[in-house]
């Protein structure tokens, strides 16, 4: 057996995973948890990321030996560095304010629809493509020779090599899916200088080995490698879902975010898939994710914070006492998308949709699991369609499969079985696409077959009414039932 640190960044906290891999056995522990805690500074919104890196400084002495080390993390944010790779300031989160009304701007240069057909990715205000546009005029920018994408920059003080995984570079919406090479027309149009970015590396490629200031700083022996991951998280938990072999299925990554799709072959860069703003970003060996983000428990951890962290478990008891479906909103509307007041304004969404305005913790936190559930329908309804791919099952791997009744409420809404788990499915698959790269296991589907020999799978099965569910959907998009 073999030892594999796993980085895995989450938007509110990161955690180091030790998976222990050998050829039938796959075993994984947490070595160290630390916060994700963002600061809001006078100019507006920005990352830890000096902490964040002394949290997986501490993870990997935490660790012990391994035989390498993998990041992934979020998306489309990034950190800028100066002539001699210095960081010019910390990152901007991806929820910051700069990025309000500059899509029209793109627009005006790179018109929706061919951004799209060119790109395959989904209007999100703070894709990457957004963000370096809301910073054209700013001194910072001007002064950047280098921009590394969040586990590409962490990656670089580890090992002091610059690189871009390709995962992550196809959510900054300057990547080409069918070419899996940057859009060069896209940048041009709208001045962006690709020359920022380093050169493109592909999950399993080598990314250096830890520098002896870092072997010092952790305990570990050297050569420790470096190896390149799907390091946007939603490319390793994809790569983690436990499908059998020529299984028809559809994902839901669920956490903060739920992103919920199928994987496919090639990119469906339709102007319908557009208009129901479904993306195509890039996962292992090529593949694609056609997904559509949904703004996930982000609903739920708002509201607890509102209340105060009450006990979460007390709220889901209450909550499946609540009638099904009696207030709904609608999970990815940009209302919810900025921190604070939560449940308010769930409460003033169903005030203007005319639906009873929930007046318990239970009645909010149904409100937002039978939402959440009702956009997974949604979502996987519309991806099988785009894509003429039908599916027989569902995954929910991620955060969420922790949540038994959003679970449960899932396969009741989308009328197909749910299996949830792994829970850990971004580490695993950190992990196991180390481990693939070191020759400790084969293909992508026999990655998959370890995962569900070894992993606790939980199966639901789809029960209720499911013309309740249609017309919860009709009444959300404001139609009669």
């Amino acid at each position: 057996m073999k030892s594999y640190a796993a980085v895995d960044l989450g938007a509110s906290s990161g955690r180091v995973m030790v998976g222990r891999v050998g050829p039938d056995s796959l075993e994984l522990t947490e070595a160290h948890r630390f916060p994700n805690r963002p600061v809001r500074v006078p100019e507006g919104l920005r990352w830890d990321v000096l902490g964040l890196y002394a949290g997986v400084l501490d993870g990997l002495r935490a660790a012990g030996r391994v035989d390498s080390v993998g990041i992934d993390g979020w998306a489309v944010d990034y950190g800028l560095l100066d002539a001699e790779g210095a960081l010019l300031g910390n990152p901007v989160h991806y929820r910051d304010a700069r990025t309000e009304g500059v899509a029209e701007k793109v627009w005006a240069s790179v018109p929706p629809e061919e951004l799209y057909a060119a790109t395959g990715i989904q209007y999100a205000p703070f894709n990457t493509l957004y963000q370096l546009t809301a910073a054209r005029s700013t001194a910072q920018l001007a002064a950047a020779r280098r921009l590394l994408l969040i586990p590409d920059l962490l990656t670089y003080w580890l090992t002091g090599e610059q690189g871009t995984e390709l995962t992550n570079a196809s959510t900054t919406q300057l990547v080409d899916p069918r070419t899996r090479d940057w859009s060069y027309d896209v940048a041009a149009r709208l001045g962006i200088d690709l020359e920022l970015f380093a050169p493109l590396r592909r999950p399993g490629d080598p990314a250096g080995v830890l520098r002896p200031e870092v072997l010092e700083q952790t305990g570990l022996s050297g050569p420790v490698p470096v190896t390149a991951v799907g390091s946007h998280d939603t490319a390793s938990a994809v790569a983690a879902v436990p499908a059998g072999d020529g299984e028809r299925f559809a994902y839901i990554c669920t956490g903060t975010w739920s992103l919920a799709g199928l994987e496919l072959d090639e990119p469906v860069l339709t102007e319908e898939s557009r208009a129901a703003n479904f993306t195509n970003e890039l996962g292992l060996d090529g593949t694609v994710r056609h997904l559509r983000n949904i703004m996930g428990l982000w609903l739920l951890q708002e509201c607890v914070r509102a209340w105060g962290d009450p006990d979460l478990g007390e709220l889901l008891r209450e909550a499946a006492e609540v009638p099904a479906l009696r207030s709904v909103v609608d999970a990815q509307d940009a209302a919810f998308l900025a921190p604070g007041r939560m449940p308010e304004r769930i409460a003033q969404a169903c005030r203007a949709s005319g639906q009873p305005v929930p007046a318990t913790r239970g009645e909010f936190t149904r409100c937002i699991l039978d939402s959440l559930a009702l956009a997974h329908r949604r979502a996987i309804g519309e991806a099988q369609r785009l894509a003429d791919h039908p599916v027989d099952v569902v995954h929910i791997v991620g955060g969420g499969t922790r949540n038994a009744l959003l679970c449960r409420l899932t396969a009741d809404a989308c009328g197909l079985p749910v299996v949830a788990g792994p829970t850990e499915a971004a580490a695993l698959g950190n992990v196991l696409v180390q481990a693939r790269a070191h020759g400790l296991v084969g293909d992508r589907a026999g990655m998959r077959r370890l995962i569900a020999r070894t992993q606790p799978l939980t199966r639901y099965e789809p029960s209720g009414d499911a013309a309740a569910w249609r017309a919860a959907e009709a009444r959300l998009a404001g139609a009669a039932p």
